[in-house]
């Protein structure tokens, strides 16, 4: 091969690509497991998912006030980026309007470790908490909805296209999950009336 000029073909290491740049240190869980939250908008959980339609596949981020389990925020794409965390947070923020010093807890995925998305945070005075490396046991109550998500609607659908799914996502998180949904967690009340009820006492 030396003698005749020839080399062989070296399949070259794959690396990812994007702009996002991403943090080399992960924030600490604050969180630690604790679940059970007294105040509303003090602690909320975020994380992501895939949904299948015919037209491609689609991501959901939902963001979760744990005080009611209430969902505060969510945003569908095609694809799964730090732009797609940041809406489904500046939905939330947006519509709750929370004071500084709220913790907002996630996985270690590059979509929230990013320097655009804790930027986020940081601009808007929030603490950022993280999943201990390998635990998505962590993040225990946003899992159980995307269980329920998925066992009790998505997989009953058969989605033509992303738009599509996000229409019907939007009209089970805010009509019926919670607006109707009865929690054992909340006494079996729905996450509206929950803080309606511990508003008014």
């Amino acid at each position: 091969m030396r003698l005749n000029d020839i080399k062989a073909k070296i399949k070259r290491k794959f690396r990812r690509s994007g702009s996002t740049v991403v943090l080399s240190t992960y924030a600490k869980n604050i969180l630690d497991r604790q679940f059970d939250v007294s105040t509303i908008n003090t602690v909320w959980v975020t994380d992501l998912t895939y949904i299948w339609t015919k037209e491609g596949g689609a991501y959901l981020a939902v963001v979760l006030d744990l005080y009611s389990r209430r969902v505060v925020g969510w945003a569908v794409d095609k694809q799964q980026s730090s732009k797609l965390t940041m809406k489904a947070l500046m939905r939330a923020i947006w519509k709750r309007r929370p004071g500084k010093e709220l913790i907002v807890h996630s996985d270690r995925e590059s979509q929230y470790a990013s320097f655009e998305y804790q930027q986020l945070l940081s601009d808007n005075g929030f603490v950022a908490s993280m999943n201990r490396q390998g635990n998505c046991r962590d993040n225990a109550v946003v899992e159980s909805f995307f269980h329920t998500l998925k066992m009790e609607h998505v997989y009953w659908c058969h989605y033509q296209a992303r738009s599509e799914a996000a229409a019907n996502l939007f009209d089970y998180s805010e009509l019926f999950y919670n607006s109707c949904k009865r929690h054992s967690y909340l006494g079996f009340k729905n996450p509206a009336e929950y803080e309606r009820m511990r508003k008014v006492s």
